[in-house]
């Protein structure tokens, strides 16, 4: 038997997965319609940057599915029955690769996703794939109508309003009386997630820490591979008592786990609403601050965790993909790398603080941990070192958000670093 017929023959997704990437020798992932992970192959795991942050955080960066959608890749997906090369996207962590939709009753079910680092994909290879597609369309389905099955009615429900699979809040509250679910006046929804698969195991320990918490009753828990998501319950008539509620849960786990098995978890929390139509849009809010922490590695404490509060961190991934593209630098900025690389100087950082501050002086020398007039010094520096105006708003709030993809993104500040030691833009 091939492995053609051994694929055909197969009903496990993550067995077929490994089939197909030990007959096409190159990394694969399988993808949902949501760009949701459902499996990828691990015998071959030469993955690129993007393909590790999939694995990590189960769905496909959203600045990468937001490139994908305006070079016209997922319209062309939806249309086109062959596979597709897609290009590079270097300053992304994008290798090439070939991706092909697998629809299973005519609607698109996910998508095979196939890394070509080194060599390309044969006209008999890409054959080979659309042959398999329509298999693995059905083994997506039925994949999800298993977890669901396995998690109970009422669980099922709440993954399936998640997932948008309701065309009306009154289907849905139909369903869900029939399966006697309680369901919220008022909600968030919060994520916890791992960035490291080794982490698994502290899912687990969430979980029952969750059962001994004292407002249990007001959480409901759905539980992935490598995430819980928790519909949190507020008060009917009290604004942003869900939010509230999450803030009390989020220190509960820091205080039961310890700072440094708490700051394991990326924790997103979506925005307080009180339609439940709109569960799944706090879902992706959450799941959108976890996708921010994942781009960023964030210091602890510095990135928010709810998605009310992640202002200008939403916009870093764009800004990352454009500065990086375009070979752009600040001027002003690469002067004080330079002087910090050659002087052993803290300017940069010292500029970061101070901008996050609003220019107080004081809470700046506090939070640094150094004398008033050491501020006032290093400031001076800075001020001679380059054409920074701090009454200017503007450059202060592009300075800032510069400054936090430098301080957050090592290969980031690594260009910088690079361009300051060629002396660019200098």
């Amino acid at each position: 038997m091939n492995i053609k017929e051994l694929i055909f023959e197969t009903e496990d997704i993550h067995k077929v997965t490994e089939l197909i990437s030990s007959k096409l020798v190159k990394p694969v992932i399988i993808e949902n319609k949501n760009f949701e992970l459902v499996s990828y192959s691990a015998s071959v795991d030469q993955f690129d940057q993007t393909q590790q942050k999939t694995i990590l955080s189960k769905k496909c960066p959203i600045f990468i599915i937001d490139r994908l959608k305006k070079e016209g890749i997922v319209q062309r997906l939806q249309k086109q029955p062959t596979p597709i090369r897609v290009q590079p996207m270097e300053e992304l962590g994008f290798y090439q690769r070939i991706v092909i939709s697998a629809k299973h009753l005519g609607q698109t079910m996910g998508y095979v996703w196939v890394q070509e680092s080194d060599t390309l994909l044969n006209e008999e290879e890409l054959k080979f794939l659309q042959e398999i597609t329509p298999h693995l369309g059905k083994l997506v389905y039925d994949t999800y109508a298993k977890a669901n099955a396995k998690e109970g009615r009422r669980e099922e429900l709440l993954w399936k309003v998640l997932q948008h699979e309701y065309g009306s809040e009154n289907q849905f509250r139909h369903e869900a009386a029939l399966a006697k679910l309680t369901l919220p006046q008022r909600f968030s929804v919060m994520a916890f997630s791992i960035s490291d698969p080794q982490d698994k195991f502290r899912l687990d320990y969430l979980e029952k820490g969750l059962e001994s918490f004292y407002l249990r009753r007001k959480i409901q828990l759905l539980k992935s591979d490598f995430q819980i998501v928790l519909i949190v319950h507020g008060e009917a008539e009290q604004e942003f008592s869900s939010r509230n509620l999450a803030r009390k849960f989020i220190e509960e786990v820091k205080h039961i786990a310890g700072t440094d098995a708490f700051y394991r978890f990326l924790i997103g929390v979506g925005k307080e609403y009180t339609s439940l139509i709109h569960m799944r849009k706090s879902f992706l809010e959450a799941l959108e601050v976890i996708e921010t922490a994942n781009f960023l590695t964030p210091r602890p404490e510095s990135m928010p965790r709810e998605f009310s509060k992640l202002g200008v961190y939403r916009y870093l991934a764009t800004l990352y993909e454009k500065n990086s593209s375009e070979d752009y630098f600040s001027e002003d900025l690469l002067r004080l790398i330079k002087k910090d690389m050659e002087k052993q100087t803290d300017l940069l950082g010292t500029l970061e603080v101070y901008l996050a501050n609003n220019g107080k002086g004081k809470q700046t020398a506090s939070d640094l941990y150094i004398h008033p007039n050491t501020l006032n010094y290093r400031i001076k520096q800075i001020l001679d070192l380059t054409n920074i105006d701090f009454n200017d708003f503007n450059m202060k709030s592009y300075l800032y958000t510069e400054l936090l993809l430098l301080n957050n993104v090592p290969a980031y500040h690594e260009r910088y670093k690079e361009a300051a030691e060629k002396g660019a833009g200098l």
